[in-house]
């Protein structure tokens, strides 16, 4: 069997290049207005500097502007947020991302939470994730959602299905259960402390890998015919899925890397044009 590769970097693409006629549609329409993304990024990872500046990238592909804030290492909670409100209160800036992790010296919750729910474009906050669990309108934390599009583009079902999530951070694996529980999927969520974590896996028509170890999840857990979600990536350019065991079995796969990492940033971009949109031309 030869299974469907879902291929998240051809769909970031092509939703780039659709991003990019609503921005500019959005300039004309405003006389010069388009929508700007502010990445805040505090200390000197280079890590985190590489994914800020990726997102930069992202947003002049499309037409928007990104405005980038840096800050010391030595920041504190206080002037964190002091500076969050500061782009909450600027009717210029359409969202807000605070790149992860921050200094240990800092409040990371309380710094995602002082974001403005309408300016929350990678869904961080407590608000916006209870939002979106109940069903309510709310901008999805952007790898799940990201997850979700992709997913939807490839007409993967979901109705009835039994997805099983493996992690449970509060940026990707509680918000996929409850986006995939949303979509009528019926919901286990495991993790690495998980008692016969083979045998729950075992059952999964659809496996999301989200717990941050390389290869922790292996191939032969994994049923013939089930889709594979892997949201890690490691050194090594692996996952946290075992994919090179299960290509040729499984139904559809994301690759490593190029399945959910582009669709991560993708969705950042799209929400914020979104917001973009609601902000300068009002709501539909």
């Amino acid at each position: 069997m030869s299974a469907l590769i879902l291929d998240g970097k051809a769909l970031a693409a092509q939703s780039e290049q659709q991003l990019g006629e609503r921005v500019e549609k959005l300039k004309t329409l405003s006389g010069g207005k388009i929508p700007i993304l502010a990445t805040i990024l505090v200390g000197d990872d280079p890590a985190s500097a590489t994914y800020v500046k990726m997102k930069g990238n992202a947003c002049r592909r499309v037409g928007m502007e990104s405005l980038a804030v840096e800050m010391p290492s030595s920041t504190t909670t206080e002037q964190l947020l002091a500076r969050i409100n500061e782009l909450n209160a600027n009717p210029d800036v359409h969202g807000i991302l605070l790149q992860h992790p921050v200094p240990e010296q800092i409040d990371e919750r309380a710094c995602f939470d002082a974001i403005s729910l309408a300016k929350d474009v990678d869904g961080v906050t407590c608000l916006g994730y209870g939002r979106m669990a109940m069903g309510e309108k709310a901008y999805g934390c952007a790898t799940p959602k990201g997850i979700m599009r992709l997913l939807e583009h490839y007409n993967i079902e979901l109705e009835g299905k039994h997805a099983v999530v493996v992690g449970r951070s509060a940026i990707l694996g509680k918000p996929m259960a409850a986006m995939l529980l949303e979509a009528n999927a019926t919901v286990t969520t495991c993790h690495s402390r998980t008692r016969q974590l083979e045998q729950h896996i075992k059952q999964a028509d659809i496996v999301v890998g989200a717990v941050g170890r390389p290869e922790f999840i292996k191939g032969d857990w994994i049923k013939d015919g089930a889709v594979v979600v892997d949201a890690g990536y490691h050194p090594g350019g692996v996952g946290d899925i075992e994919l090179s065991a299960i290509t040729e079995r499984v139904s559809a796969y994301t690759p490593v890397p190029g399945g959910v990492g582009p669709m991560t940033i993708n969705t950042l971009i799209m929400q914020t044009v979104e917001s973009g949109e609601h902000a300068i031309a009002g709501p539909n």
